[in-house]
């Protein structure tokens, strides 16, 4: 939309320019800002790209998933629906086309015509299918084919596509980029910040988010869901730490070189670091802490502490979840409840897991219960889930993350998948692990959720929400859309449904 102010700018300069026509000596120059360059540098631009495309989380969806909550209405639409800031929803939308979709397709342009390239051209159209399905997941229909064509096509009311036919072009885009990717060409190099250029880690990539896409659409079409599943698995998703997706940040420097995570929940309530003063009244779900002390997980300490004296504590006996229901006002123990901790998810530096080896093994787990696969068994894959899971909380917080592995052993043991149980109870375990495992990415969580009905979590029927006291299940346009792009706007929701929280997009059955 940014850019029909743009080109309304430019046909108000013509009609200056007809009648003002002694003044179009050195027009060109004089309009040419000398702080921007007209050629596109594709590695500097992808760099951009996938630091936007991760910055892009959606952090209230940990109050939704019941991770975390707050006791005021400022910070409770995530817990609590509330109908006041229902504006939070719009963020993912007016962010995603500015920055990342409309970066990508610069790169794309600038290299996807050289053969010399390719790898430049498949790591752009990865992330890119990265960045969309992220998109689309949370608002169903969405423009696609036509995105940010303002500059080349002058299309500044792009149409709405329907998921369906975003889902088929981003799984053969993953198809055919994951094929192209040749280990003998040029890469991005140190401008990729999560696999520095490493074809054969994009290409696992790639099959993983095939893996993924693929099984959310197991509701809407089991075959198409089947197949492209066993060809994700074919083609080799990632099951080893070394190949994690992860993107790389600073402790120090600017903003946009720092995990967004942590930047945001430091300065939005933990900056003060003495459980009192937290500016909008967050700390964790009681559901959540409450789940970890049931089920003796080791993971409690590194994720969680209790503020004791002015001190940090992990002690488990201390760790205390606070309801979602409370009220504007702060409650009198509030000092005694968890939050996150300032030596793992609050680290500045530590890396954004954007695909696991854990996420792989769960869905491979459910494959296999699916009879979609058997190279391995079910329980063993979910073992091999909740290793990986445990494992990777020392990519995050170095030796203030690292499990014992006998504690791992230990938890394992406890936690076997109950292989006697019908699929529904095995998908209910696996999926309530996946809940616990996937943590802080509860975007992720929150589709699985929508797809799976697990974690079997109970909705907050809080005053004054926004959905009646249901989980909603898609985020809403903005406003600017049915104004600036009104008529593929109603074509959307007409096909759709209402720009409704609780309206349901395609997949979500």
């Amino acid at each position: 939309m940014k850019n029909i102010i743009k080109y309304a700018g430019g046909l108000l300069g013509l009609v200056g320019l007809f009648s003002l026509q002694s003044c179009d000596k050195d027009f060109e120059s004089t309009n040419t800002n000398p702080e921007t360059t007209a050629k596109v540098y594709p590695q500097y631009v992808f760099t951009k790209a996938q630091y936007d495309g991760t910055a892009n989380m959606m952090n209230f969806l940990l109050g939704t998933m019941q991770y975390t909550t707050s006791y005021n209405d400022v910070a409770g639409f995530g817990s609590k629906y509330n109908a006041a800031q229902i504006s939070q929803t719009y963020k993912a939308f007016d962010d995603a086309y500015p920055k990342e979709i409309n970066e990508l397709g610069l790169v794309i342009k600038a290299v996807k015509n050289e053969p010399s390239q390719v790898n430049l051209y498949a790591e752009a159209r990865i992330w890119r299918v990265y960045c969309f399905s992220r998109l689309t997941d949370l608002y169903g229909d969405i423009p696609y084919f036509q995105a940010v064509l303002g500059n080349d096509s002058f299309v500044f009311k792009p149409a709405y596509d329907p998921q369906s036919a975003i889902y088929a072009d981003l799984l053969s885009e993953l198809d055919a980029a994951a094929q192209s990717l040749d280990a003998a060409k040029v890469t991005f190099g140190a401008s990729d910040l999560i696999y520095g250029g490493a074809t054969d880690k994009w290409k696992k990539f790639a099959y993983s988010l095939m893996l993924r896409l693929g099984m959310r659409m197991t509701k809407v079409d089991a075959n198409a869901a089947k197949n492209w599943v066993t060809k994700a698995i074919a083609g080799g998703v990632i099951t080893t730490d070394d190949d994690i997706a992860k993107m790389s940040y600073l402790s120090a420097g600017q903003d946009i070189n720092k995990n967004p995570l942590a930047f945001n929940l430091w300065n939005s309530d933990y900056i003060a670091q003495n459980g009192n003063t937290n500016t909008e009244g967050g700390k964790y779900h009681e559901v959540f802490i409450s789940y970890l002390k049931s089920t003796n997980d080791p993971r409690l300490p590194m994720m969680a502490v209790v503020w004791n004296n002015k001190v940090a504590d992990t002690s488990v006996g201390l760790a205390k979840g606070m309801p979602a229901t409370l009220t504007n006002a702060k409650p009198a123990n509030f000092i005694t409840y968890s939050e996150p901790n300032p030596k793992t998810l609050l680290l500045m530096n530590s890396p954004r897991l954007v695909f696991t080896a854990a996420e792989s093994y769960y869905l491979l787990t459910e494959a296999a219960l699916r009879g979609w696969y058997n190279g391995a068994t079910a329980s063993s894959l979910y073992q091999n889930g909740i290793r990986a899971a445990m494992r990777q909380w020392s990519l995050i917080g170095g030796k203030d993350g690292t499990v014992a592995p006998t504690a791992i052993d230990n938890y394992v043991t406890a936690n076997a998948l109950n292989t006697g149980g019908s699929f529904d109870d095995q998908m209910k375990q696996l999926y309530t692990q996946f809940w616990v495992s996937i943590f802080p990415d509860a975007q992720e969580v929150f589709a699985s959720f929508r797809r799976t009905g697990y974690p079997a979590l109970v909705p907050n029927n809080y005053a004054g929400n926004a959905t009646g006291g249901k989980f909603f299940r898609r985020m809403l346009y903005p406003l600017t859309e049915q104004t600036l792009n009104a008529d593929s706007y109603q074509t959307a929701i007409s096909r759709q449904g209402a720009n409704d929280l609780l309206t349901h997009i395609w997949w979500d059955k």
